[in-house]
């Protein structure tokens, strides 16, 4: 699978503005600040594709990228407490309007920060995503972070938590590139299960 042709196809701030689900979709979910812009430039090799920022909250649209195979849809990062009330129903609303529509959803790449539990509202949206039955992994982001034995224990913590439930998790590293193969790899697997 080609990961270098790629290109921003649009943002969509409301579910009626959400593209037709013409190709099979690859789902970047994560909270606010967790690295999912730099995934997706590592993941193509790009610098800016998608906008890394230094404020979290501020991705509050779903973004579409499109390569010949699938399409990237990354959508806004959640739990960011400064953000309003106002804002936050209207996130909801978009994020639910997406996955309530008939899409051809090929993988969803949950995201959670390797040096951290993961947060409550990363395990709404992991429970979210059981519950849908939706075909997902998780990619603990900044693994570069942490040392051997953190990395150790780290581990050890995510395979209690996912590791009965059966789901996938990779580590990786945006700066080191640590585990990009494997994300790269997982996306290309999914992509071929859908492929029409």
């Amino acid at each position: 699978m080609d990961f270098q042709k790629v290109e921003f196809e649009l943002s969509a701030g409301r579910k009626e503005q959400l593209p037709p689900s013409d190709l099979p979709e690859i789902v970047f979910s994560g909270r606010s600040n967790v690295g999912k812009s730099s995934l997706l430039n590592r993941l193509v090799n790009r610098k800016a594709l998608a906008r890394v920022s230094a404020t979290p909250g501020k991705t509050a649209t779903i973004n579409f990228y499109r390569l010949p195979a699938c399409r990237f849809v990354d959508l806004p990062g959640y739990g960011y407490a400064k953000v309003s009330k106002s804002e936050k129903d209207r996130w909801a609303s978009l994020v639910e309007g997406y996955f309530a529509q008939e899409r051809r959803i090929a993988l969803v790449i949950q995201l959670v920060d390797m040096r951290h539990k993961p947060s409550e509202n990363d395990l709404q949206m992991i429970d979210f995503l059981l519950g849908m039955g939706a075909p997902f992994a998780v990619v603990c982001t900044k693994a570069d972070k942490l040392n051997k034995a953190e990395t150790a224990a780290q581990l050890q913590l995510f395979q209690g938590l996912f590791g009965p439930q059966g789901i996938p998790f990779y580590p990786f590293s945006s700066v080191k590139g640590n585990g990009l193969s494997d994300v790269q790899g997982l996306i290309a697997g999914a992509i071929e299960g859908k492929e029409e």
